[in-house]
């Protein structure tokens, strides 16, 4: 259901004209960062008109025709060409009218400069042997096409594309398709080519050619350009037993770490293709690796673009983690060949139907064939639902589908609403009609709808032709309506008695709020009286509140597999039985089980529907838990505590450092911080959790051994005798504990250091920082030294650091502007706004933080700021609620057990 109003239409380009194809040259001058370009448009008049609008911005148009084929004579000159800058528009009046039914075709000549700005065509740099060498990329999601060349630039306004690049002989050109000639461009007769040097000389110079694309939306169209090698490999398609070429691009400082995401791809694109019953339907498939990225990695047609962090790993010190992230992007951005490419949604508002799929598909359904040692279906709940849960708690939540009339609305929806959320609901989904019917369906979908657009009803048909069931009834609240809810469990002589309500993480809802009834696939797990389990993914409740016949003297649990998205409040009483149950041998709850008793006795506790101290019971008694993903999720949940009671002073801090060390200490006694050559993977993330866990919380042994190993590091810059998913550890240890010639080797390290895993572990280290002037020191180093890709990691580690407490949001504040200006059209103000606001947590913090952005054009935060003052508020809440029973609590759990020493 397309959620446009009519309040929207101004936004939206008028419909009298369609393009139909593209044909775009582009002139790349990397020496004088400027681009030139001559584009021609078909278009199908549909309406009759005399004007032709489309979109531009940052280019300097001139020389535009109009050529109709209606009229007689061979070209209808404009006879005035305006540009609306705020809706980012040229409006073209031709003389005689364009009649409908007729064929219509711009031309165009432009320019514009290669900006630094991570959006449209924008340079990137790296350094070789000391000197800076640029090369030129585009990033045009959701809205950046029309910086880089004239365009209807609406998802919905697919058409196929000619591009042809000019360039210096001596780099390398790329786009979607693959080249389908290159030539030099000495002795040129061509005219069109001629033109772009009616001024120099074409010695030097040549001339790429690519292959016409299938029909495309806009933001999915790139090229790039600049000193490029590359590796290559290739895959069997099996359906149709065809070879296609896989390459990965990047400069020669980064070719060598690029090849574990190149096989990635190789692995997964036949899996998509058994999977969905469709080949890829390009020639090739490439990956180009940029030292400047915006995002994490766009999936662009046949051309997919990523930062290093994303794409980048030295295979033979390679952590796990590093693995995980790279195998998960490159499998989400190849699932978008498929949700995204061949099959659009028709306007961003359906944004969710690219990116949540992609998410369950990529980073969960197709991974796990390729790694299931990775554990992938439990790990989805910490790493994709639980973020998601959080932000739509909040009352400026908002719809998984939502509207979005403009530019800055598009750009503040890519978030874990989009993302998260609707994969989440997907998977309860495909839970609920099993998941073979789910794919057949997801399958029927894309054949109906291929190179085409298509709204959400498109998707819940193809669903409900693969399972028979009223697929519209049952998910449309989920995907229109803000929040989730909360399902209250009581026991009766019976069984169980079930309500459900909206859930906010204030705990306070109105009637108004509490109207929406969604319909909630229960997966109730229980016991009959032979012991045997069994799991009725059938049950659903479609009402306010309903009953369920079962043995409540044996075990049983609501929302098994913790693959419903909601959250479930059980009397203290029972949650304590299914904490003794989750821990017993042999017993029939899963890891996301486990996962999920926390995780929702923390988000209840915090909301006031349920005890804190309760809560924190429950962990302690989950100190004999042996799985990674389970302990994973027991820190991730007394981060959230950390986060608002680290200001409670001196005293409640030590209580839970120690509490903490008294968890993670022993786990690394156990496992110690050797890492065996095939070791399970579950024993190499949790003493990779622990030791960072331990070391955080001031654990001496833990915190002396990884300075041990920094001191080795800083004298012989080798990382060889450090374990690689120790490296964050250390380096974070490090710069926690240690001093002024510390930061300085962190800070050396991330600007020369030897791989992404290095970096992110140096930016980790200078924000860990407890000294004033240390803290100054990065602070003043992110606006001076750190490429802006950089900073927003800079402001989450920041915002999360209790020792910088509130000087991260001092340092928002003082540096706004800039930073506002550093990141003009893009992602990342949004992450630096979040982030200052993450430690804030009391009515005065709310109202400082309302204030300062009192004054301030926050047209492009319009979600973030109230999404910020409300986790800012909802702390306050539950620090007033719960002060008392936390700080009590942590007392008493010092006194009952032995200390742990710290550093």
């Amino acid at each position: 259901m397309s959620t446009n109003t009519a309040d929207e239409s101004k936004y939206r380009l008028p419909t009298n004209v369609k393009p139909i194809h593209y044909n775009i040259t582009i002139k790349t001058d990397l020496e004088t960062q400027e681009f030139q370009g001559y584009t021609t448009v078909d278009l199908n008049v549909l309406e009759d008109t005399s004007s032709l609008v489309f979109n531009t911005t940052k280019l300097n148009i001139h020389d535009v025709v109009v050529h109709s084929e209606a009229q007689k004579s061979q070209e209808t000159q404009t006879v005035n060409t305006d540009f609306d800058q705020k809706l980012e528009r040229a409006i073209v009046q031709v003389a005689n009218p364009l009649k409908k039914g007729s064929k219509v075709q711009l031309r165009v000549w432009f320019d514009g400069k290669i900006t630094d700005e991570l959006m449209g065509y924008y340079t990137s740099s790296y350094e070789d042997n000391g000197k800076k060498i640029y090369y030129a990329l585009t990033q045009f999601e959701p809205t950046a096409a029309r910086r880089a060349f004239p365009s209807w630039d609406e998802p919905l306004l697919k058409a196929t594309f000619d591009i042809t690049l000019i360039s210096r002989a001596e780099t390398v050109s790329l786009s979607n398709m693959p080249a389908a000639s290159e030539d030099s461009l000495d002795g040129t007769t061509d005219e069109i080519i001629g033109k772009f040097f009616k001024d120099s000389d074409p010695a030097g110079w040549k001339v790429t050619k690519f292959e016409t694309t299938p029909p495309m939306s806009t933001y999915i169209v790139a090229y790039a350009n600049g000193p490029f090698k590359h590796l290559e490999t290739s895959y069997t398609s099996p359906l149709s037993g065809k070879k296609r070429t896989l390459r990965v691009y990047a400069t020669s400082d980064l070719i060598d770490q690029t090849k574990f995401g190149l096989d990635v791809g190789a692995k997964v694109l036949p899996e998509y293709e058994k999977v969905f019953d469709i080949e890829y339907p390009l020639p090739k498939l490439d990956t180009l690796v940029a030292h400047d990225f915006d995002a994490g990695a766009m999936e662009n047609w046949g051309l997919i673009t990523g930062r290093t962090t994303a794409y980048c790993v030295d295979e033979e010190r390679a952590d796990v983690s590093a693995k995980r992230q790279i195998a998960s992007t490159q499998s989400h951005e190849v699932a978008h060949m498929w949700f995204g490419n061949i099959t659009t949604m028709s306007w961003w508002d359906n944004l969710w139907l690219n990116e949540g799929f992609a998410t369950l598909m990529g980073e969960v359904i197709i991974l796990n064939k390729i790694f299931p040692e990775w554990k992938v279906y439990a790990s989805f709940y910490i790493e994709h639902t639980e973020s998601a849960l959080s932000l739509d708690a909040k009352r400026s939540s908002h719809p998984i589908q939502v509207a979005v009339p403009n530019a800055e609305d598009i750009n503040q929806i890519f978030d874990s609403l989009s993302y998260s959320k609707a994969a989440s609901v997907l998977r309860m989904l495909s839970v609920y009609v099993g998941e073979e019917k789910f794919l057949k369906g997801v399958s029927i979908y894309l054949k109906k709808h291929l190179y085409a657009n298509s709204v959400a009803e498109d998707l819940w048909r193809g669903i409900q032709e693969a399972t028979g069931l009223d697929i519209p009834e049952l998910m449309n609240n989920w995907i229109l309506k803000t929040g989730f809810p909360v399902v209250t469990v009581t026991e009766t002589p019976e069984g169980i008695h079930l309500r459900q309500g909206r859930f906010f993480e204030t705990g306070d809802v109105t009637e108004e709020e509490n109207s929406t009834i969604w319909q909630i696939p229960l997966t109730i797990l229980s016991t009959d009286a032979d012991g045997k389990t069994t799991i009725d993914n059938k049950a659903i409740l479609k009402t306010r509140e309903m009953t369920y016949k079962l043995d409540v003297n044996k075990p049983w649990k609501i929302n098994a597999g913790n693959t419903g998205f909601y959250r479930v409040l059980y009397t203290p009483e029972r949650l304590k039985k299914l904490g003794e149950e989750a821990l017993r041998p042999g017993t029939a709850f899963t890891v996301p089980d486990r996962l999920g008793l926390v995780s929702d006795a923390i988000s209840l506790a915090s909301s006031g529907l349920g005890s804190t101290s309760g809560a924190l019971s429950l962990i302690s008694g989950m100190r004999g838990e042996t799985d990674y993903l389970s302990w994973s999720g027991i820190a991730s949940q007394l981060s959230r505590i950390s986060r608002v009671w680290w200001d409670q002073g001196d005293n409640t801090r030590d209580d839970m450092q120690t509490f903490l060390r008294g968890l993670f200490t022993p786990i690394v006694r156990r496992l110690g911080y050797e890492y065996p050559k095939g070791e399970d993977v579950d024993n190499v993330q949790l003493r990779t959790l622990a030791i960072g866990n331990a070391a955080n919380a001031g654990a001496k042994e833990v915190v002396e051994k990884l300075q041990e190993w920094f001191a080795e590091y800083a004298k012989t810059k080798s990382l060889d005798h450090i374990p690689p998913d120790l490296v964050r550890a250390t380096f974070t240890a490090a710069g926690k504990y240690g001093g002024k010639h510390e930061w300085e080797v962190l800070r050396d390290t991330y600007l020369a250091a030897p791989n992404p895993t290095a970096r992110t572990a140096s930016i980790s280290g200078l924000t860990a920082v407890k000294e004033p002037e240390l803290q100054k020191a990065t602070m003043d180093f992110i606006l001076s030294g750190v490429r802006t890709q950089d900073i927003f990691y800079f402001m989450v580690y920041m915002g999360r650091s209790v020792a910088f407490g509130r000087e991260t949001w001092h340092y928002l504040q003082r540096n706004y502007d800039e930073l506002d200006k550093r990141f003009e059209g893009n992602f990342q103000i949004t992450y630096c706004v979040e982030y200052a606001a993450f430690l804030l947590n009391s009515d005065k913090d709310a109202e400082d933080f309302t204030a300062f952005f009192k004054d301030k054009d926050t047209s492009k935060l319009t979600m973030i700021l109230p999404q910020s003052l409300d986790g800012i508020r909802a702390k306050s809440g539950w620090l007033k609620r719960s002060k008392d029973d936390v700080i009590h609590w942590l007392e008493e759990w010092r006194k009952s057990n032995s200390i742990e020493p710290k550093i």
